[in-house]
């Protein structure tokens, strides 16, 4: 339901006049024209306080609230205390608003609210903005009561302090030039004078409809270094231990206009000493800070993916104990998922995994926190089933699939990255919709939800269709990439050209999508009751008509190539459209070629043969310290997996990539044995497949029934699982198929 306020929504004056621009459009139909941005409200930083009054009693009378959101971001102060920073980016249509409980930071008598809004400017995959919309609305509330709101007494002032630097990524942000000599010291305090800042400006009418944000709020905290080095005089360099998302902070006292160059980066140089900040991430982590000759603290706005941070200053003015990083990701109890093994090449695998999805869950699910720091669709089949496992919250992958459906009204047939305002389309992505939708009901037997989201799933299959050629296979789905994996040097030469759009032919991978895409909506049909005609059996024999070579008993790339490439015999495989006496054969290729493909493909790989018992190969490649595995990552240094196999492999690699985090549903579904057998883990399955060289294990685990505590040591077993809830153990030993 949306809300509706009694504040007002302000803005600052200059967009009060200016038309708002919807970006939106098929990516192959780009506007005829659109004009440039207005350079001078592209990083855009506004200041907004307002004076409100709380009384004792509104204070003693229960929990008190804030309603608060801002176009592109905030991040709000109670009394010079930091509370909150959001929204979830979102559309004009179906914006977001956090409830964020307040008490804690009132006091009887007058309170003042700060917020920090930042407008960017730019089209990218990352903010919904270069669209005008800018501003804020707030409501504090007793209850339902509002006891104050946004309104014509608050004052705004646009920042000074915070400039732009170069642009980098993918357009994604700016550098950051922070000058405190023009710095309005103070205010985010009470006691701070704003008699000359003008009143905020007032939009008396808005076509925003305000939803409530269906996940909370992030969790915002500080870590303190796990080293220092003092490089030279007034040069450190610090290292916080692994990769994380967030920004830097320090302090300083230097002379007025004294300048400190701060560097942030996920790798060292060659030489082992000095912060890669030029990443090969095409990101440029290179902000300057001007001092202004008092007290100083460097707080940058947006966040950053990195490990290493080098301050370049004086000896005189930099204050090195005061070093420290502002983590933020999706909130996430550690302890919702904890695994280890005797095998602690293993331990790190996973470990590696769970801090990618951890620092990658942000307000939505990333690619990376650092180049894009955008929601994939493709991405989050793999991210989703993750997270979903670590943190037992599936709320952050409901709304990703909401999102990704509300995108049909630009194509019926998804988008490829959902929010931002950047229009990319793939093909291959926008198939796995329903099963990335069937993957949720497992686990939260949520059929309200898939009820009230299932006509997408309709519309998104008539798009589709209308690139039959004639038989039921698709060709030529020029709307879309036909991606088959990403890098392209990790598409195991499969043999179709992939251009943009795509060129004429019928192959494999965009078929075997859409046929599984297929087999998804049926089984979405048969759980809503939804009667059907099912056309998958005359599809799946069409297929293996034009694709299977039996000769061979593999699937060939196109029908006229000779080609069988590990991606065009892994999805037939995973989605039961293999012959039976192909899939020995297709098993042999896998293991003859191993993971000649991108880690995104992997996934589909390791289920694949999942799905055929063949649980010691999927466990040989998971465990693999080959050139291409996650152990690859390991031996070079990973804190967090990796966008490829290892840092050289793509020319612009990002090493915190959550979709490379396949080993965890794969350690915990399919060698540890646990899935859910009825919706929502009211029935659990069990079926335990210990590998030769573990000796002993540990899993706890968070579901939405409870929480599953394992171990296994020398052969004995301690279970828990929780209450009430059956338990079908197929097998309570080793049972490798």
């Amino acid at each position: 339901m949306s809300k509706v306020w009694q504040a007002k929504w302000l803005t600052d004056e200059p967009f009060s006049a200016l038309d708002k621009i919807s970006p939106y459009h098929k990516e192959m139909n780009p506007p005829a024209s659109i004009d440039a941005h207005r350079e001078d409200l592209k990083h855009h930083h506004w200041h907004v306080r307002g004076v409100v009054e709380v009384k004792p009693e509104e204070l003693a009378s229960g929990p008190l609230y804030l309603d608060i959101t801002a176009d592109d971001y905030y991040k709000v102060y109670l009394n010079g205390r930091f509370v909150a920073q959001g929204p979830a980016q979102s559309d004009a249509d179906h914006y977001y608003y956090n409830r964020l409980e307040v008490g804690a930071y009132l006091q009887p008598g007058n309170n003042v609210i700060a917020v920090h809004v930042y407008y960017q400017g730019l089209l990218n995959r990352a903010y919904n903005s270069a669209d005008y919309r800018q501003g804020l609305i707030a409501e504090l509330m007793a209850g339902e009561r509002v006891i104050a709101k946004s309104d014509s007494a608050w004052k705004a002032k646009r920042g000074a302090d915070n400039l732009p630097g170069v642009v980098f990524g993918y357009e994604t942000q700016f550098t950051e030039h922070i000058d405190a000599r023009q710095e309005e010291r103070g205010w985010r305090e009470l006691a701070f004078d704003d008699t000359s800042w003008p009143a905020a400006w007032i939009c008396e009418e808005t076509d925003y409809t305000f939803i409530e944000q269906p996940t909370p709020v992030l969790s915002v905290y500080c870590k303190p270094p796990q080293d220092v080095v003092k490089l030279g005089p007034g040069h450190y360099r610090i290292d916080f231990g692994e990769e994380i998302t967030g920004q830097f902070t320090m302090k300083a006292k230097g002379q007025a206009g004294e300048t400190i160059e701060i560097r942030s980066g996920e790798e060292l140089e060659e030489d082992g000493q000095a912060v890669r900040f030029n990443m090969r991430c095409n990101c440029l982590y290179q902000d300057r800070w001007t001092l202004s000759g008092g007290d100083d603290r460097f707080e940058s706005y947006d966040y950053k993916g990195f490990r290493y941070v080098e301050v370049i200053g004086t000896d005189q003015a930099i204050q090195a104990e005061s070093f420290q990083a502002v983590v933020r990701h999706y909130p996430l109890e550690e302890d919702s998922c904890l695994f280890e093994s005797s095998d602690d090449t293993i331990n790190q695998i996973f470990q590696i995994c769970k801090n990618g999805v951890k620092y990658g869950s942000q307000e939505n699910y990333v690619d990376c926190p650092t180049r894009e720091k955008g929601q994939y669709l493709g991405d989050n089949t793999v991210i989703g089933h993750s997270h979903m496992l670590l943190s037992g919250d599936l709320r952050l992958y409901r709304k990703a699939i909401g999102q990704f459906a509300d995108s049909s009204a630009v194509c019926p047939g998804i988008m490829a990255v959902v929010p931002g305002h950047f229009m990319q389309e793939i093909a291959d992505f926008s198939l796995q919709w329903p099963m990335q939708l069937l993957e949720y009901y497992r686990y939260s037997g949520d059929a309200a939800f898939v009820q009230s989201i299932y006509p997408y799933a309709e519309q998104l299959l008539a798009h589709f269709k209308q690139f039959d050629r004639g038989d039921g296979l698709l060709h030529e789905v020029k709307d879309k990439w036909n991606l088959v994996d990403w890098p392209e040097g990790l598409r195991d030469e499969y043999d179709f050209e992939l251009t943009r759009p795509i060129g004429s032919g019928c192959h494999n991978v965009v078929n075997a999508f859409y046929l599984g895409c297929i087999r998804s909506v049926n089984e979405i049909r048969d759980i809503l009751g939804i009667p059907y005609e099912n056309e998958l059996p005359r599809l799946t024999q069409r297929y293996i008509e034009v694709f299977y070579d039996s000769s061979a008993g593999l699937f060939k790339d196109t029908e006229g190539s000779e080609h069988h490439a590990l991606h065009s015999n892994t999805l037939p495989l995973l989605f039961d459209l293999a012959p039976v006496e192909s899939v020995s054969s297709i098993v042999n290729l896998i293991r003859g070629k191993g993971l000649v493909c991108g880690v995104y493909f992997s996934y589909f790989v390791l289920k694949a043969l999942a799905k055929t018992g063949e649980h010691r190969l999927l466990y040989e490649l998971l465990s693999s310290e080959g050139e291409h595995s996650w152990g690859n990552m390991v031996k070079e240094g990973a804190t967090a997996c990796f966008e490829a196999w290892g840092k050289d492999q793509k020319w612009n690699t990002s090493l915190c990539h959550p979709w490379a985090s396949a080993p965890v549903p794969m350690l915990i579904e399919e060698i540890i044995g646990l899935k859910p057998s009825k919706p929502g883990w009211k029935e659990i399955t069990f079926t335990p497949r210990i590998p030769d060289g573990w000796t002993s294990f540990t899993l706890q685990l968070r579901v939405p029934s409870g929480t599953i505590r394992l171990s296994y040591d020398q052969g004995q077993w301690s279970n828990h699982f929780p209450p009430g809830v059956h338990t079908k153990t197929i097998s309570a030993v080793n049972s490798w198929s």
